[in-house]
């Protein structure tokens, strides 16, 4: 981004802040005619086409673009995952969480947890607390590790009433 773009684009973020969406929305399509191939404001577009519009088919293209644009750039990343979870989307998610594990930028011990809770929605709690402990591995953070803990306490909670339920 050139440097009047990412003043704009800093504008744009603060605008969001402020929930002041549409100036925010006319200041990434400013970029986005300036500097089509700009990951940040594509992705930024299709955070508010999912959160403001529920236009999950822009939000999707946006996020995609933004991809193509710096695949390096982690936060589409994160929006895909979270768009094909809240549509249940769910082999389309592990292929993309399959990508996102060979992608350098992005936090292993993240992609681990969303798998793990793509199999706690499915109701496979197994897969589920396995993936909470890869994530537990993957993750230097004691906080997150602390909150990886507490999932796969849900988790077995969720297989205890499960059986209860199954077997009644």
């Amino acid at each position: 981004m050139n440097a009047n773009s990412e003043e704009l684009y800093l504008e744009a973020e603060a605008d969001i802040k402020n929930n002041q969406y549409a100036e925010a929305f006319k200041k990434y399509e400013s970029i986005l005619y300036e500097e089509p191939d700009s990951a940040p404001a594509h992705n930024s577009m299709g955070w508010l086409y999912k959160t403001q519009f529920d236009d999950y088919v822009k939000a999707e293209n946006h996020f995609l673009t933004a991809i193509k644009c710096d695949p390096l750039y982690p936060h589409s990343y994160f929006h895909v995952a979270a768009l094909y979870m809240d549509m249940e989307r769910f082999d389309e998610l592990r292929t993309h969480l399959d990508k996102c594990l060979r992608i350098r930028t992005i936090d292993k011990s993240w992609v681990y947890g969303r798998y793990a809770l793509a199999e706690e929605l499915r109701q496979d709690y197994e897969k589920a607390v396995y993936y909470f402990e890869k994530a537990i591995l993957a993750s230097q953070n004691d906080e997150k590790i602390k909150d990886y803990r507490q999932d796969i306490e849900r988790c077995q909670m969720k297989t205890e009433i499960h059986i209860k339920h199954t077997s009644a």
